[in-house]
Protein backbone atom coordinates (compact mmCIF):
# COMPACT_ATOMS: atom_id res chain seq x y z
CA UNK A 1 0.00 0.00 0.00
CA UNK A 2 1.55 3.35 -1.10
CA UNK A 3 1.34 6.62 0.79
CA UNK A 4 -1.55 7.98 -1.29
CA UNK A 5 -3.67 4.88 -0.73
CA UNK A 6 -2.85 4.91 2.97
CA UNK A 7 -3.87 8.56 3.26
CA UNK A 8 -7.08 8.00 1.28
CA UNK A 9 -8.12 5.08 3.46
CA UNK A 10 -7.61 7.13 6.62
CA UNK A 11 -8.57 10.61 5.37
CA UNK A 12 -11.71 10.92 7.50
CA UNK A 13 -9.91 9.75 10.64
CA UNK A 14 -7.03 12.19 10.05
CA UNK A 15 -9.33 15.16 9.47
CA UNK A 16 -11.65 14.37 12.38
CA UNK A 17 -8.68 13.80 14.67
CA UNK A 18 -7.24 17.22 13.91
CA UNK A 19 -10.68 18.87 14.08
CA UNK A 20 -11.57 17.57 17.54
CA UNK A 21 -7.99 17.96 18.76
CA UNK A 22 -7.96 21.65 17.79
CA UNK A 23 -11.47 22.11 19.19
CA UNK A 24 -10.35 20.88 22.61
CA UNK A 25 -6.97 22.67 22.54
CA UNK A 26 -8.29 26.07 21.45
CA UNK A 27 -11.38 25.75 23.62
CA UNK A 28 -9.23 25.28 26.72
CA UNK A 29 -6.92 28.11 25.65
CA UNK A 30 -9.92 30.44 25.28
CA UNK A 31 -10.98 29.64 28.85
CA UNK A 32 -7.49 30.08 30.31
CA UNK A 33 -6.40 33.21 28.37
CA UNK A 34 -9.32 34.97 26.63
CA UNK A 35 -8.63 38.04 24.49
CA UNK A 36 -12.09 39.63 24.79
CA UNK A 37 -15.14 39.34 27.01
CA UNK A 38 -18.00 37.55 25.22
CA UNK A 39 -21.34 39.33 24.80
CA UNK A 40 -23.61 36.40 23.86
CA UNK A 41 -24.21 33.11 25.66
CA UNK A 42 -21.34 30.79 24.75
CA UNK A 43 -23.58 27.73 25.05
CA UNK A 44 -26.05 29.25 22.58
CA UNK A 45 -23.42 30.20 20.05
CA UNK A 46 -21.50 26.94 20.27
CA UNK A 47 -24.65 24.84 19.94
CA UNK A 48 -25.77 26.69 16.82
CA UNK A 49 -22.35 27.26 15.22
CA UNK A 50 -21.28 23.64 15.71
CA UNK A 51 -24.75 22.45 14.75
CA UNK A 52 -24.22 24.24 11.43
CA UNK A 53 -20.86 22.48 11.01
CA UNK A 54 -22.44 19.04 11.32
CA UNK A 55 -25.36 20.05 9.10
CA UNK A 56 -22.95 21.24 6.40
CA UNK A 57 -20.84 18.09 6.73
CA UNK A 58 -23.93 15.94 6.26
CA UNK A 59 -24.99 17.88 3.14
CA UNK A 60 -21.47 17.71 1.68
CA UNK A 61 -21.28 13.96 2.13
CA UNK A 62 -24.62 13.58 0.35
CA UNK A 63 -23.72 15.91 -2.54
CA UNK A 64 -19.98 15.13 -2.86
CA UNK A 65 -19.29 11.65 -1.43
CA UNK A 66 -15.80 11.55 -3.00
CA UNK A 67 -14.68 14.81 -1.34
CA UNK A 68 -11.54 16.68 -2.40
CA UNK A 69 -9.22 13.73 -1.73
CA UNK A 70 -11.27 11.49 -4.02
CA UNK A 71 -11.17 14.12 -6.76
CA UNK A 72 -7.38 14.37 -6.43
CA UNK A 73 -7.06 10.58 -6.75
CA UNK A 74 -9.35 10.56 -9.81
CA UNK A 75 -7.35 13.39 -11.44
CA UNK A 76 -4.15 11.41 -10.87
CA UNK A 77 -5.67 8.30 -12.46
CA UNK A 78 -6.75 10.31 -15.51
CA UNK A 79 -3.48 12.24 -15.73
CA UNK A 80 -5.32 15.56 -15.38
CA UNK A 81 -3.71 18.67 -13.98
CA UNK A 82 -0.35 20.39 -14.12
CA UNK A 83 1.50 18.13 -11.69
CA UNK A 84 0.09 14.97 -13.26
CA UNK A 85 1.15 16.10 -16.73
CA UNK A 86 4.65 17.35 -15.96
CA UNK A 87 7.12 15.33 -13.94
CA UNK A 88 8.35 17.31 -10.95
CA UNK A 89 9.80 16.16 -7.63
CA UNK A 90 7.09 14.92 -5.30
CA UNK A 91 8.05 17.31 -2.49
CA UNK A 92 7.92 20.28 -4.87
CA UNK A 93 4.50 19.28 -6.20
CA UNK A 94 3.19 18.83 -2.65
CA UNK A 95 4.52 22.16 -1.29
CA UNK A 96 3.53 24.13 -4.39
CA UNK A 97 0.05 22.59 -4.33
CA UNK A 98 -0.59 23.62 -0.72
CA UNK A 99 0.61 27.18 -1.41
CA UNK A 100 -1.41 27.54 -4.63
CA UNK A 101 -4.59 26.16 -3.05
CA UNK A 102 -4.17 28.57 -0.15
CA UNK A 103 -3.89 31.45 -2.63
CA UNK A 104 -7.08 30.31 -4.38
CA UNK A 105 -8.89 30.32 -1.02
CA UNK A 106 -7.60 33.87 -0.39
CA UNK A 107 -8.81 34.93 -3.85
CA UNK A 108 -12.19 33.30 -3.24
CA UNK A 109 -12.47 35.17 0.06
CA UNK A 110 -11.84 38.50 -1.67
CA UNK A 111 -14.43 37.54 -4.30
CA UNK A 112 -17.19 36.86 -1.75
CA UNK A 113 -16.63 40.33 -0.35
CA UNK A 114 -16.57 41.97 -3.79
CA UNK A 115 -19.62 40.45 -5.49
CA UNK A 116 -22.94 41.55 -3.90
CA UNK A 117 -24.72 38.21 -4.41
CA UNK A 118 -21.83 36.28 -2.89
CA UNK A 119 -21.48 38.73 -0.01
CA UNK A 120 -25.07 37.92 0.97
CA UNK A 121 -23.94 34.33 1.51
CA UNK A 122 -20.68 35.21 3.23
CA UNK A 123 -22.16 37.77 5.61
CA UNK A 124 -23.54 34.92 7.74
CA UNK A 125 -19.92 34.24 8.70
CA UNK A 126 -19.37 37.91 9.58
CA UNK A 127 -22.63 38.40 11.46
CA UNK A 128 -21.43 36.52 14.56
CA UNK A 129 -21.61 39.00 17.46
CA UNK A 130 -18.66 37.34 19.20
CA UNK A 131 -15.43 35.88 17.90
CA UNK A 132 -14.16 32.49 18.97
CA UNK A 133 -13.01 29.23 17.43
CA UNK A 134 -16.55 28.27 16.32
CA UNK A 135 -16.80 31.45 14.23
CA UNK A 136 -14.21 29.94 11.91
CA UNK A 137 -16.59 27.14 10.96
CA UNK A 138 -19.91 29.01 10.49
CA UNK A 139 -20.52 29.30 6.76
CA UNK A 140 -23.78 29.11 4.87
CA UNK A 141 -24.35 25.73 3.12
CA UNK A 142 -24.62 27.42 -0.28
CA UNK A 143 -21.23 29.08 0.25
CA UNK A 144 -19.80 25.72 1.32
CA UNK A 145 -21.04 24.17 -1.96
CA UNK A 146 -19.55 27.06 -3.93
CA UNK A 147 -16.24 26.66 -2.12
CA UNK A 148 -16.20 22.93 -2.82
CA UNK A 149 -16.83 23.54 -6.51
CA UNK A 150 -13.91 25.98 -6.68
CA UNK A 151 -11.74 23.49 -4.82
CA UNK A 152 -12.63 20.68 -7.27
CA UNK A 153 -11.85 22.91 -10.26
CA UNK A 154 -8.49 23.86 -8.72
CA UNK A 155 -7.62 20.20 -8.16
CA UNK A 156 -8.50 19.26 -11.75
CA UNK A 157 -6.32 22.08 -13.13
CA UNK A 158 -3.45 21.69 -10.67
CA UNK A 159 -3.27 17.91 -10.25
CA UNK A 160 -1.95 18.01 -6.66
CA UNK A 161 -0.73 14.85 -4.90
CA UNK A 162 -3.40 13.29 -2.68
CA UNK A 163 -1.32 13.87 0.44
CA UNK A 164 -1.03 17.59 -0.44
CA UNK A 165 -4.84 17.87 -0.52
CA UNK A 166 -5.11 16.22 2.89
CA UNK A 167 -2.40 18.52 4.31
CA UNK A 168 -4.18 21.54 2.85
CA UNK A 169 -7.57 20.50 4.25
CA UNK A 170 -6.12 19.85 7.71
CA UNK A 171 -4.13 23.10 7.64
CA UNK A 172 -7.15 25.11 6.50
CA UNK A 173 -9.48 23.72 9.18
CA UNK A 174 -6.91 23.92 11.97
CA UNK A 175 -5.75 27.43 11.10
CA UNK A 176 -9.37 28.65 10.77
CA UNK A 177 -10.06 27.50 14.34
CA UNK A 178 -6.76 28.98 15.54
CA UNK A 179 -7.06 32.40 13.92
CA UNK A 180 -10.73 32.77 14.86
CA UNK A 181 -10.08 31.86 18.48
CA UNK A 182 -10.59 34.24 21.37
CA UNK A 183 -7.07 33.76 22.75
CA UNK A 184 -4.37 36.13 23.91
CA UNK A 185 -0.90 35.77 22.42
CA UNK A 186 2.09 37.71 23.77
CA UNK A 187 2.56 40.74 21.53
CA UNK A 188 6.09 39.76 20.54
CA UNK A 189 5.03 36.22 19.62
CA UNK A 190 2.12 37.53 17.56
CA UNK A 191 4.36 40.01 15.74
CA UNK A 192 6.77 37.26 14.64
CA UNK A 193 4.19 34.52 14.03
CA UNK A 194 2.03 36.61 11.68
CA UNK A 195 4.85 36.62 9.13
CA UNK A 196 4.28 32.87 8.69
CA UNK A 197 0.72 32.17 9.87
CA UNK A 198 -2.46 34.21 10.21
CA UNK A 199 -2.87 34.90 13.93
CA UNK A 200 -6.09 35.58 15.89
CA UNK A 201 -5.22 39.28 16.30
CA UNK A 202 -4.49 39.58 12.59
CA UNK A 203 -7.73 38.00 11.41
CA UNK A 204 -9.96 39.52 14.09
CA UNK A 205 -9.53 42.90 12.36
CA UNK A 206 -11.35 41.38 9.38
CA UNK A 207 -14.46 40.85 11.54
CA UNK A 208 -14.82 44.51 12.50
CA UNK A 209 -18.09 46.33 11.73
CA UNK A 210 -16.01 49.05 10.00
CA UNK A 211 -15.84 48.48 6.24
CA UNK A 212 -12.23 49.49 5.76
CA UNK A 213 -11.19 47.01 8.46
CA UNK A 214 -13.52 44.22 7.34
CA UNK A 215 -12.08 44.51 3.82
CA UNK A 216 -8.57 43.66 4.98
CA UNK A 217 -6.68 40.57 6.22
CA UNK A 218 -8.51 38.04 4.05
CA UNK A 219 -6.02 35.23 4.68
CA UNK A 220 -6.93 32.04 6.53
CA UNK A 221 -3.62 30.20 6.75
CA UNK A 222 -0.76 31.98 4.98
CA UNK A 223 -0.44 35.74 5.67
CA UNK A 224 1.63 36.62 2.62
CA UNK A 225 -1.19 37.34 0.15
CA UNK A 226 -2.57 40.28 2.14
CA UNK A 227 0.88 41.83 2.43
CA UNK A 228 1.61 41.21 -1.25
CA UNK A 229 -1.67 42.63 -2.60
CA UNK A 230 -2.06 45.55 -0.21
CA UNK A 231 -4.96 44.28 1.93
CA UNK A 232 -2.97 43.89 5.14
CA UNK A 233 -3.92 45.91 8.23
CA UNK A 234 -1.87 45.62 11.38
CA UNK A 235 -4.42 46.48 14.09
CA UNK A 236 -8.00 47.78 14.49
CA UNK A 237 -8.07 51.53 15.12
CA UNK A 238 -9.79 51.25 18.53
CA UNK A 239 -7.91 48.16 19.73
CA UNK A 240 -9.03 44.55 20.01
CA UNK A 241 -10.90 44.87 23.31
CA UNK A 242 -12.92 47.92 22.22
CA UNK A 243 -13.64 47.02 18.58
CA UNK A 244 -17.20 46.06 17.62
CA UNK A 245 -17.61 42.76 15.79
CA UNK A 246 -20.24 41.68 13.28
CA UNK A 247 -22.43 43.65 10.87
CA UNK A 248 -24.14 46.88 11.92
CA UNK A 249 -27.52 46.02 10.44
CA UNK A 250 -27.84 42.60 12.10
CA UNK A 251 -27.47 42.78 15.88
CA UNK A 252 -30.39 40.64 17.09
CA UNK A 253 -29.42 37.30 18.62
CA UNK A 254 -32.32 35.51 16.93
CA UNK A 255 -31.05 36.65 13.52
CA UNK A 256 -27.36 35.87 13.92
CA UNK A 257 -26.93 33.28 16.68
CA UNK A 258 -29.90 30.93 16.19
CA UNK A 259 -29.52 28.46 13.32
CA UNK A 260 -32.84 29.29 11.53
CA UNK A 261 -32.02 33.00 11.52
CA UNK A 262 -28.48 32.32 10.33
CA UNK A 263 -29.69 30.22 7.39
CA UNK A 264 -32.19 32.91 6.36
CA UNK A 265 -29.72 35.79 6.60
CA UNK A 266 -28.63 35.75 2.90
CA UNK A 267 -32.23 36.21 1.80
CA UNK A 268 -32.95 39.35 3.84
CA UNK A 269 -32.93 42.87 2.42
CA UNK A 270 -32.11 44.24 -1.02
CA UNK A 271 -28.87 43.73 -2.91
CA UNK A 272 -26.91 46.98 -2.62
CA UNK A 273 -23.43 48.23 -3.60
CA UNK A 274 -20.39 46.00 -3.68
CA UNK A 275 -19.38 45.44 -0.08
CA UNK A 276 -15.67 45.73 -0.82
CA UNK A 277 -16.10 49.11 -2.54
CA UNK A 278 -17.58 50.83 0.50
CA UNK A 279 -14.25 51.69 2.08
CA UNK A 280 -15.16 54.72 4.19
CA UNK A 281 -14.93 54.47 7.93
CA UNK A 282 -18.23 54.27 9.76
CA UNK A 283 -20.56 53.41 6.88
CA UNK A 284 -20.86 49.82 8.04
CA UNK A 285 -21.42 46.48 6.29
CA UNK A 286 -25.15 47.01 5.87
CA UNK A 287 -25.64 45.11 2.64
Amino acid sequence: MDINELVMNNETTIRMGFFFGMLVLMGLWEVLAPRRALTVSKALRWANNLGLVFFNSFLLRLAFPAAAVGVAAFAAEQGWGLFNYYEVPFWLAAVASVVVMDFIIWLQHVMVHAVPLLWRLHRMHHADLDYDLTTGARFHPIEIFLSMGIKFATIFLLGPPVIAVVIFEVLLNASAMFNHSNVRLPQGVDRVLRWFLVTPDMHRVHHSVEDDEANSNFGFSLPWWDRLFGTYRDQPRVGHEAMTLGIRKYRETKDVSWLPGMLLLPFRGKISDYAINRRQWGDGNDA
